[in-house]
């Protein structure tokens, strides 16, 4: 019974008080503005006279404001077919305003004749008569009263929606420049995140950890001497678990923790981010020691000057000029330390990054291998996979992706394995969504004539061949071509992880690039528009040879990267055509090399070809089938094998020393 009790308290229905506003709003409205009659009819000067005086009909007749003349028939007048047809409907004749009078209503042409006419009629027709003028002044005066303060109550209603109802303090008009920081931890709500859940990142880990220990064991730095860092700044592309890392510090500090997001400074009211931001660090100081979190700071902390249009009374460089203010007047040891998050460093203020204020910069990189296994150990534990899953081949597959990217897959898997109606999720779910993350959604029904078909087939042979027979080339995976996204067909390669780049290596991935044109060309001997990726990939890369690397004998070792203000160059015209010939050069050399390739090949390149005709999808054990093992797979095989040996050796050679070593000492 206490339960049943429990739960008719828990769905009683909730008073809404703007319904009892809007009511009372209706009430007011009709009272000032719709007066009603009283059920009077509208008549003229002229029947009044002719008709109902002549007939003696009238009882009395009221002048109001000199204006308005209202009369009132006599009860037995009523009876007459002529008032019947006035009032056809019985209700009004009884009782009411209609049948006590007054009945009729008339707009006076003269109010002087007429009211020396009223005193004449009231001694032929023994009529009474009045004239009376009413509190128009004060009517009016309560009617624009009524009209402004509705408008008010309206205004109030839009800017506590505008300012954003509900959220405690800011809610109101008056406190529209509080902070709208949402506090985590004593007392406050919980992230439910802790950095078991962060996989990766380990080395941004070790930083983060260090400054959640400086807050709750301050005296072990300051003891020697050491000073607390004010701010650290996470830096990163996007989906690389900048913001899951501060949940995670949310979670496992047992301080008060601010979170909030660079936009909610801005706001269109002139200071109000400044007052946002001097609330913030207040609320801060009092709940010290506390960490607050900015998300996307370059909203507010991008760098000043940039922007000639608004000038220095723009309100986003009024908010980080007192941003800056704050962070440098508050002591060292007052126990607030600011993390932020961007992945547009370079656009922020150079006064933000300087040392005093954020004091390191933590970069969460891409994940590696590694990082990718244990971040596939995270989001692989709430979904129900196979229980031999290899997480090392799913690492592999997945070379690029962010961890927001594998979360994204792991759930485009469990998605695939339900509309298949699976119990588990099996290797080829997360192979589909790999391809439906990578290509794009299958578009098996897409109309696509025989000819085109040939096309395509040839054309991403083309891609598979030349790949296959380069040195540096990305090893294939499998070739495709079934339509996905905007593409008609698709080879997957698997790049190799490395952290420098050789000339070698960009010229055969262009020239890889180039073998879907150069294939339809010594096939057909014609080109269709289908390279239009590959040739926006293969021209970038060789500006970037250019322009970038300076790996161009003509142009130098000079790099023009991030230089300029978008407008200028920062080099001149015949450096621009010089630059410009030297990217047709490569990219020239490089199609008539995948050509070369391509004519030398061209037999299994067409048996490939027709193999894809006929499955739609190959992988690199039909390529084996063709042409054999990569003979680059088969040198690092040697190499490794004769590296090996030599370990093996040199161990050998080490302990041969030490025991004649040890016999020389004995």
């Amino acid at each position: 019974m206490a339960n049943n009790k429990s739960k008719k308290k828990i769905d009683k229905p909730t008073v809404n008080f703007y319904w009892i506003y809007a009511v009372i709003a209706v009430i007011l409205l009709s009272l000032t503005f719709l007066q009603p009659d009283g059920g009077i009819r509208k008549t003229t000067q002229k029947e009044f006279v002719q008709k109902m005086l002549k007939d003696n009909d009238v009882e009395r007749v009221d002048l109001i404001d000199h204006k308005i003349a209202q009369v009132t028939i006599k009860k037995e007048s009523l009876e007459k077919d002529f008032y019947k047809k006035k009032f056809p409907e019985k209700e009004s004749l009884i009782g009411g305003a209609s049948k006590n009078g007054p009945h009729f209503q008339f707009q006076v042409l003269n109010a002087e004749n007429f009211s020396k006419n009223l005193v004449l009629w009231g001694d032929e027709y023994g009529i009474n008569y009045d004239a009376y003028e009413t509190n128009k002044m004060g009517q009016e005066i309560f009617s624009w009263l009524i009209f402004f303060g509705i408008m008010l109550a309206i205004w109030m209603f839009i800017m506590r929606r505008v300012t954003g109802g509900g959220m405690g303090g800011g809610s109101q008009i008056f406190n529209i420049g509080k902070s709208k920081a949402k506090m985590f931890g004593e007392k406050g709500e919980s992230t439910n995140t802790t950095f078991k859940d962060v996989a990766g990142l380990e080395g941004a880990k070790e930083e983060i950890k260090e400054i959640v220990d400086f807050l709750k064991s301050p005296e072990k730095y300051t003891e020697l001497g050491a000073k607390i860092p004010k701010g650290a700044l996470l830096v990163g592309p996007p989906g690389t678990g900048k913001t899951l890392l501060a949940k995670a510090v949310a979670g496992e500090a047992k301080v008060p923790f601010f979170s909030l997001s660079g936009s909610d400074f801005v706001e269109m009211f002139v200071g109000v981010g400044a007052s946002r931001v001097r609330d913030l660090f207040r609320q801060a100081k009092e709940k010290a020691p506390s960490i607050i979190f900015i998300d996307e700071i370059d909203a507010i902390g991008r760098a000043r000057g940039k922007n000639a249009q608004m000038g220095s009374n723009d309100e986003r460089e009024n908010t980080l000029n007192q941003l800056l203010t704050e962070m440098d007047s508050f002591g060292t040891n007052s126990g607030v330390i600011i993390l932020a998050a961007t992945n547009r460093a370079d656009v922020l203020d150079s006064a933000l990054l300087r040392a005093g204020r954020f004091d390191r910069q933590i970069y969460a990189d891409m994940p590696d291998l590694n990082e990718r296994r244990a971040i596939f150990d995270v989001h692989l534990k709430p979904i129900k996979v196979v229980d031999d899953l290899d997480v090392d081949f799913l690492a592999k597959q997945t070379p690029g992706f962010s961890g927001a990217d594998i979360a994204n897959l792991c759930n485009e898997a469990a998605l695939i394995a339900a509309r298949k109606k699976k119990k588990v999720i099996e290797k080829q779910e997360f192979l589909d969504a790999v391809d439906r993350i990578v290509g794009g959604l299958e578009k098996k029904n897409k109309i696509i004539t025989k000819k085109e078909k040939h096309a395509i087939a040839i054309h991403e042979a083309g891609h598979a061949t030349v790949s296959w027979m380069l040195e540096y080339a990305s090893p294939l995976v499998k070739v495709t071509i079934v339509p996905r996204g905007q593409s008609l067909g698709a080879a997957w390669y698997l790049p190799e992880e490395r952290q420098l780049t050789t000339t070698e290596q960009i010229l055969d991935e262009m020239c890889a690039a180039l073998g879907g044109r150069a294939a339809e060309l010594i096939t057909f001997n014609k080109i269709s528009t289908g390279a239009l990726s590959d040739l926006e990939k293969v021209t970038k890369q060789a500006n970037a040879m250019v322009s970038i690397y300076g790996l161009s004998d003509k142009i130098g070792n000079v790099s023009y990267y991030n230089m300029g203000d978008g407008f200028t160059k920062p080099f001149s015209e015949k450096t621009a055509a010089l630059m410009d010939d030297e990217v047709k050069k490569i990219t020239d050399i490089q199609y008539q090399r995948a050509i070369d390739i391509l004519t030398k090949h061209q037999p299994e390149m067409n048996l490939l070809a027709d193999k894809l005709l006929e499955k739609e999808v190959i992988f690199k054990e039909d390529l084996i089938a063709i042409f054999g093992e990569r003979k680059f797979e088969e040198d690092e095989k040697v190499e490794i094998a004769s590296t090996s040996e030599a370990i093996e050796k040199e161990t050998t050679n080490v302990e041969s020393i030490k025991e004649n070593t040890a016999s020389t000492e004995d």
